[in-house]
């Protein structure tokens, strides 16, 4: 290696120079000579006691620092590069023994911190002996209260027995068991004195029973001899009634049928079995021409009866056993699918009441009415059949009309708004979107219609919830749905005649009616056919009727034309299912030169007018089944005052194609030209309204 350089050197000894640090004297605490020279071992846990700990702190803060001071000054002295002499040592030998004492201060603490922990170690025995014997205390003072609590609830036997009133006992009692003097002040004795009278009473009671349980037996063995004797006699009457029949059958006085349908009747389901008692005094009271008949499977009632009563039962108990139930079912019926019991909980649902209800209305010549009542015993609803065994003058055959004396329709809106198509009780549409099934109508064909006079004749109201039964329900609507019923039978089929005529291209127009009427009409109808509600609602001009609520999807739709010369009218009729009571209602094109419509013609919505509410004219006493053609009798009397009174206004050469027929005074008045469609039939002439 080179040589350093003279200033390289200087350089070197300016950082080596540092100032001397003088090494503070340090003092090692002496033993005491006593204890060196006895020879005892040095007792350290003594001196703890006698020893601050404050002072040990500042020994200890004391002899960190001059440790400090040692190991600066030592490292000072290397790095001033001063030779090793003794200086070094000596202080080296003095931070060593500051390590002893520091040794020995941590000894103390340690010792210290020892006994801090005993002494709290013995303050927490103590607390806990004070506890225990806290909680031995409250454990007396409990069983104390307990013991005093039983004492003051004691009752004795005495006090379980309804005695006497005191004011009773003293009048009822005799004095050498009432004492008086003596239990009038002496509670206790006057308690011994009621028991005793208590004593006395009930021996006599119990004599007094002993001599009633002996009359019953007298009473008892002269029943049962009565009884046996009626028992005896009952075959007795069998056999008289059975030599009766042939009496009973001249007479027509079958009392064993009545018999055995009143013993029918009791295993009806209540509605049914108002339905059955009212439509019987119905018919004994006011009408001999309907019959009441109950037909099904008595015995099959009779299980429905049990099963019902064993579901009650059922319901009762716990779910731990239908659980237990459900598992032996299922050791059965291992085979049986999830989709076949939801199946079968479906077919339950729909399940009706082994017996059912009939009646039978006998419709004069129009023919009879068979309707069969069911009782859904899920449901809780009623619901009926109908069938209609026409007479002899039912029209017959493929027409537009036929259709209306089927079972699905004939008893449509028999009361206003009551089509039969949903279930009146609200309960059930939930229970069938549990089971994930349609709507009621879709089963309709299955259980038949659940219309609302049904459940009223069954004395059925439905409320928000579940249904009441009452007999006044039944009763107050039976003679108002029985009328109802004949009155729709004769309705339909004299509607069912009126459209087979109709359809042939002929307006029947009956005796009493033909007054009402010009004694010729020159306008021919020329077709009539069966229309729809799609069809119906698509045509402008009769938005108007259904916007109204005038024409709904329920009602019937017809499209009949009719024509004079080059002009047409097309008429669209509609038919309530409660035809007569709610009239047809009528909407009119009129095709000549051009479309006329009630949207662009005054005239036509006149002529609509005199069909649609003006019906009333058309109609004389209580007769309102020939309304229809009544109806369509005046609408083409209008067509032809329409053709006439415009025709006549036009200048034209030759002959007219629509000559005037009709007598009428003005042709038209007002600033709307309004047309004479108003027939006077006294004159014979048409006039304005």
């Amino acid at each position: 290696m080179s040589a350093s350089s003279p200033k390289e050197k200087e350089k070197k000894k300016k950082r080596t120079i540092r100032p001397e640090i003088s090494a503070p004297k340090i003092q090692v605490a002496k033993k005491p000579k006593n204890e060196l020279s006895t020879g005892r071992q040095f007792s350290e846990e003594d001196e703890v006691e006698k020893r601050d700990p404050l002072d040990d702190l500042k020994e200890h803060k004391q002899a960190c620092s001059e440790i400090r001071n040692s190991i600066k000054s030592i490292s000072a002295m290397k790095d001033a590069g001063k030779p090793d002499t003794g200086e070094v040592e000596e202080l080296r030998t003095q931070g060593t023994l500051q390590f002893l004492v520091l040794k020995k201060l941590n000894r103390l603490a340690h010792i210290r911190c020892k006994k801090v922990r005993d002494s709290t170690n013995e303050a927490k025995q103590k607390i806990d002996q004070y506890h225990l014997q806290l909680q031995n205390l409250l454990y007396e003072v409990m069983h104390l209260q307990k013991e005093i609590t039983k004492c003051l609830e004691f009752k004795s036997k005495d006090e379980e027995i309804d005695l006497v009133g005191v004011e009773d006992f003293y009048k009822e009692a005799p004095p050498e068991i009432s004492r008086p003097e003596v239990t009038k002040n002496d509670p206790h004795q006057q308690t011994l004195a009621r028991l005793e009278w208590e004593l006395e009473q009930r021996k006599r009671l119990s004599a007094n029973f002993k001599e009633t349980q002996n009359s019953k037996n007298l009473i008892s063995q002269d029943i049962k001899s009565k009884k046996e004797y009626l028992e005896s006699l009952q075959p007795k009457l069998v056999s008289i009634m059975q030599a009766t029949k042939p009496v009973q059958e001249s007479l027509n006085m079958r009392f064993d049928e009545i018999q055995e349908q009143h013993q029918t009747a009791q295993h009806l389901p209540q509605p049914l079995y108002v339905l059955y008692m009212q439509s019987s005094a119905y018919k004994e009271a006011c009408d001999k021409n309907m019959a009441v008949s109950i037909e099904g499977d008595v015995e099959a009632a009779k299980t429905v009866e049990s099963q019902q009563d064993q579901e009650q039962d059922e319901d009762s108990d716990s779910d731990q056993e239908e659980q237990e139930q459900s598992k032996r079912k299922s050791k059965h019926r291992r085979h049986t699918t999830s989709s076949d019991r939801l199946e079968q909980k479906r077919e339950k649902l729909l399940k009706s009441h082994p017996l059912t209800v009939v009646l039978e209305i006998k419709c004069k010549e129009e023919g009879t009415l068979h309707l069969v009542f069911s009782y859904l015993l899920v449901l809780k609803i009623v619901t009926v059949t109908v069938k209609l065994l026409p007479g002899k003058d039912v029209v017959s055959g493929n027409i537009s009309g036929s259709d209306l004396l089927a079972p699905d329709s004939i008893l449509t809106c028999l009361y206003p708004g009551d089509e039969g198509k949903s279930t009146p009780n609200p309960a059930n549409q939930f229970e069938l979107n549990r089971l994930s099934m349609d709507s009621f109508s879709f089963y309709i064909s299955k259980v038949g219609h659940p219309y609302l006079w049904v459940q009223w004749l069954s004395g059925l109201q439905f409320l928000t919830a579940s249904p009441l039964t009452n007999d006044q329900v039944s009763s107050s609507h039976m003679e108002e749905t029985i009328r109802r019923l004949r009155r729709r039978v004769a309705s339909r089929l004299s509607l069912q005649k009126q459209l087979a005529s109709l359809e042939h291209g002929s307006v029947p127009v009956s005796s009493e009616y033909m007054s009402l009427f010009p004694p010729k009409i020159s306008s021919r109808l020329v077709s009539w056919r069966r229309s729809t509600y799609d069809d119906f609602a698509a045509l402008p001009y009769c938005k108007h009727l259904i916007d109204s609520c005038l024409a709904k999807d329920s009602d019937l739709f017809f499209t009949t034309c009719a024509e004079r010369g080059s002009a047409k009218l097309k008429v669209e009729v509609v038919v309530s299912p409660d035809y007569p009571r709610t009239p047809p209602v009528m909407a009119v094109v009129l095709q000549w030169r051009t479309d006329h419509t009630n949207l662009n013609d005054v005239n036509i919505r006149d002529m609509e007018a005199e069909v649609n509410i003006h019906y009333g004219e058309l109609i004389k006493g209580k007769s309102h089944d020939q309304l229809l053609t009544n109806q369509i009798q005046r609408m083409l009397m209008c067509f032809d005052l329409f053709l006439e009174t415009e025709a006549g206004n036009e200048a034209m050469e030759g002959p007219a194609e629509f000559p005037k027929e009709k007598i009428c005074p003005r042709m038209t008045r007002g600033p709307i030209r309004s047309k004479p469609y108003k027939y006077l039939p006294q004159m014979g002439i048409f006039t304005q309204r």
